[in-house]
């Protein structure tokens, strides 16, 4: 049997194509030169290939995201890396006061062509100042676009839609998800299979065939997604309650109501996130969904976040703390009485 490309090879030739078809793409950050090709090895290959377009800088992720976005003012393309997303928080100045503004600050409308990589979140022991999974913090800020990795949804289609929006965006990556590998023709394993819909946000829908309708919609990021689909497979196996997943490529912006057909299918939903509750793009989805299906729902939309705290090292702390498998499935559990 073939294997199948994982989620950090995607990302690699993605970013490979993307500075083969165009000389005035850049690659920026930490250590993303060869030998070491970045912490997480998504950008191995790249400094050999193209040396002129990879920029391997100091350590200022400040510093970093304010020439990645020079690169965008002046024309040009740029993908910076994070080396993890808990140090976007020292990016955030350039990003919100410079990149984000620089698109209508100036009077007329400024292409700003330039992605942030942030790989993110836990269930990697690496503690809590390398687990954080900081999406919220982002949200709502006016042409700063929000996306995030999954298995489903192609790494060179998502980094060419951002490019090409001319916005500056941050793609959130979970470390989990890089090792893992990409769904492939529309199978996910012996039960479910999938589709990406036609929707702004691309969502990808995951599905039990010959089920009928779902007793419940699960939304939840990519990084989630095999968590998600584990709870889904024991919903419907000892539980017998059936249930899809929908995985938006993009949370930010993000248009509920074009999802509202698939939605109007179950009279429970339940969205999922890795990060803290308060300001989040779940509890914005769950008001959002509540007052857009508030009559044909059974019961108030289910918002499952990680607990209010920081991110222990130690595996059984950090499942704790984070949203698992189980933690869907009891939490469905306890809704569906």
């Amino acid at each position: 049997m073939t294997r199948r490309e994982r989620v950090a090879e995607n990302l690699n030739r993605a970013l490979h194509a993307l500075l083969g078809d165009d000389p005035n793409t850049y690659v920026i950050g930490e250590d993303v030169a060869d030998p070491y090709g970045g912490a997480f090895k998504v950008t191995r290959g790249l400094s050999d290939r193209y040396p002129r377009q990879v920029l391997s800088s100091p350590l200022s992720e400040g510093g970093i995201a304010g020439v990645g976005a020079g690169l965008a003012l002046a024309g040009n393309r740029s993908v910076v890396e994070m080396m993890f997303s808990d140090f976007a928080a020292l990016a955030f100045d350039p990003l919100l006061n410079f990149a984000a503004k620089s698109v209508s600050m100036y009077g007329r409308r400024v292409p700003m062509s330039m992605v942030v990589r942030c790989p993110t979140g836990g269930n990697r022991g690496y503690g809590p100042t390398h687990s954080q999974s900081l999406q919220k913090h982002f949200l709502g800020i006016p042409d700063l676009q929000i996306r995030e990795a999954s298995p489903f949804h192609d790494s060179h289609r998502v980094l060419t839609a951002m490019l090409d929006r001319a916005q500056p965006g941050v793609l959130f990556e979970d470390k989990v998800l890089y090792t893992r590998p990409m769904y492939e023709g529309g199978v996910v394993d012996d039960l479910f299979r999938y589709e990406v819909l036609a929707d702004p946000s691309e969502t990808a829908r995951v599905f039990a065939p010959d089920c009928g309708a779902p007793d419940w919609i699960v939304l939840a990021p990519g990084g989630l997604t095999e968590r998600a689909v584990a709870a889904l497979r024991t919903l419907l196996l000892e539980e017998e309650i059936t249930c899809e997943l929908l995985v938006p490529s993009q949370l930010y912006p993000f248009d509920s109501k074009a999802l509202l057909p698939v939605l109007s299918r179950a009279e429970r939903i339940c969205v999922v996130e890795d990060g803290t509750a308060d300001g989040t793009w779940g509890e914005l989805l769950a008001q959002r969904l509540h007052e857009q299906l508030w009559g044909r729902l059974a019961r108030p939309v289910l918002l499952l976040s990680a607990e209010p705290s920081i991110v222990p090292t130690a595996a059984h702390l950090e499942h704790e703390v984070l949203p698992q498998s189980s933690t869907i499935h009891r939490a469905v559990m306890e809704a569906t009485k």
